[in-house]
């Protein structure tokens, strides 16, 4: 089958679903991954033949069914690097970019420093700053083995060396001390921190196909975590170093409120390129 034939029903089949510019980008992802075919050479060869169609038309197929097109390929990129994903862990975000970045531009690259990432996932936030800090040393904690699994072949890929850590940061007390320094430079999560009732603001791609673990908290206690993680900061963060989060929109007042009670100076709310309130730094009060 021609690859102008398949394009043109994948058109077809998904241009009422994402749309005519989403489904070209999805094919020729998916022609690239799979055939070794990059847009410019079928947009100058356009009789392109492929034998063995079968593997795009189950791509195809799950993506009528809103499966994200990374847990099709298995791969995606975050800041400049790939990233291996599955379904038990979340696609990295732009916004986390942002928040590798900034972290980037607020620490001294030729220092020594103990870095940690709650809750890893991928390992996309550890690995990238591991990859632009060759002088830190960074740890990478999550609750989930499959997700550890996962982020330990991001880091072999990527070559870098990060100490992953599987353990609760809720019952961080009972975390093996020998497994962590005594203190650490920086600290930064991307925890859970959409409630529940926010479900029906999300999109069937995400919903129906990325870790609830990862994404959701009780409406009850949308801070959960990040009063968990402050804590956890209070004690194992140096005088001076600094907390990064990636939080809720609507929760930036409700973060300077916690991090300003926890006797943290120097707050700053970030917002993303959406003009969303979406990351918060604080510094640890000098003891």
């Amino acid at each position: 089958m021609k690859l102008k034939q398949l394009q043109n029903i994948f058109h077809e089949d998904l241009d009422a679903i994402y749309g005519e510019e989403e489904v070209d980008s999805f094919f020729y992802m998916l022609i690239h991954d799979y055939f070794d075919i990059t847009r410019i050479q079928m947009a100058m060869d356009t009789s392109y033949i492929i034998e063995d169609p079968e593997k795009i038309f189950e791509a195809l197929s799950f993506l009528k069914e809103h499966v994200p097109i990374q847990y099709i390929i298995g791969e995606t990129e975050f800041y400049g690097l790939p990233i291996k994903v599955t379904n038990d862990v979340l696609i990295p975000r732009p916004e986390t970019e942002e928040l590798v970045q900034w972290v980037l531009k607020k620490v001294d690259k030729e220092k020594p420093l103990n870095i940690i990432d709650i809750g890893t996932g991928s390992g996309c936030i550890a690995i990238s700053l591991a990859k632009n800090l060759p002088k830190a040393k960074v740890y990478a904690l999550d609750i989930s083995a499959k997700a550890l699994k996962i982020a330990k072949q991001n880091a072999v890929l990527n070559e870098v060396d990060v100490a992953f850590i599987e353990a609760d940061i809720l019952d961080f007390q009972n975390i093996e001390k020998e497994s962590l320094p005594d203190k650490f430079d920086i600290i930064i999560s991307n925890p859970p921190y959409v409630r529940e009732k926010e479900k029906q603001l999300m999109k069937p791609n995400v919903l129906d196909n990325e870790p609830h673990l990862a994404l959701f908290v009780k409406d009850e206690n949308p801070l959960l975590f990040y009063k968990v993680i402050t804590q956890f900061a209070i004690m194992h963060l140096k005088s001076e170093g600094c907390l990064f989060f990636e939080i809720n929109e609507y929760l930036g007042k409700d973060m300077i409120n916690l991090l300003h009670e926890n006797k943290f100076y120097e707050i700053e709310l970030k917002q993303d390129i959406f003009k969303k309130d979406r990351m918060i730094k604080g510094k640890k009060e000098a003891r």
